[in-house]
């Protein structure tokens, strides 16, 4: 329904769009991007299962930095196999489990983590889709609360909910008469 007399007529159809939008964009399933092809494994040299084990894991924590939402386990992408490899390189010269995410992290910030620490730089990224769902309700609610004051007249009658009388009878249509 459009409220007559309003300054802006889609205004409000254009503000319900974006937060339709906004709403849909926060809670689209990330997993929808992930390639369809499996991911090809990359030769080891022989590596002992332990040390394997450990290349996986860690694969399993850092995020491909072509690809959208895989990790360098997962991903097909050139630099992911580059990135893999130097993990496994990096591992089997004896450098533990952190020394590996440390230097990632210096090499390529905070975003090669796949799952990055709660901290100011990433603050954003935490909670910035809360921030703006809240905010989005509260626009919406603040709408609806607007529109409930409005007196009856300002809203242009439905025309469905409008019944045309029986011609000649005095009862309204699709109405059966009482036994």
């Amino acid at each position: 329904m459009r409220v007559p007399g309003s300054s802006a007529p889609g205004g409000m159809r254009l503000a319900v769009l974006a937060v339709v939008l906004a709403l849909a964009a926060m809670l689209a399933h990330p997993g929808r991007a992930r390639a369809a092809a499996p991911a090809a494994p990359v030769a080891s040299a022989a590596l002992p299962a332990e040390l394997e084990l450990r290349v996986q894991k860690l694969s399993a924590q850092l995020r491909c930095l072509v690809c959208q939402n895989q990790t360098i386990a997962d991903s097909n992408a050139d630099l992911a196999v580059d990135l893999k490899r130097q993990v496994r390189e990096m591992l089997a010269r004896g450098a533990s489990d952190r020394e590996v995410i440390d230097f990632m992290t210096a090499r390529y910030g905070d975003f090669v983590l796949y799952r990055p620490p709660v901290k100011g730089s990433t603050a954003l990224l935490w909670f910035g889709p809360a921030v703006l769902l809240v905010l989005a309700l509260g626009v919406f609610g603040l709408i609806l609360r607007r529109r409930s004051k409005l007196p009856e007249e300002r809203f242009e009658p439905d025309p469905e909910a409008e019944v045309p009388p029986d011609s000649g009878t005095g009862r309204q249509s699709g109405l059966k008469p009482g036994r």
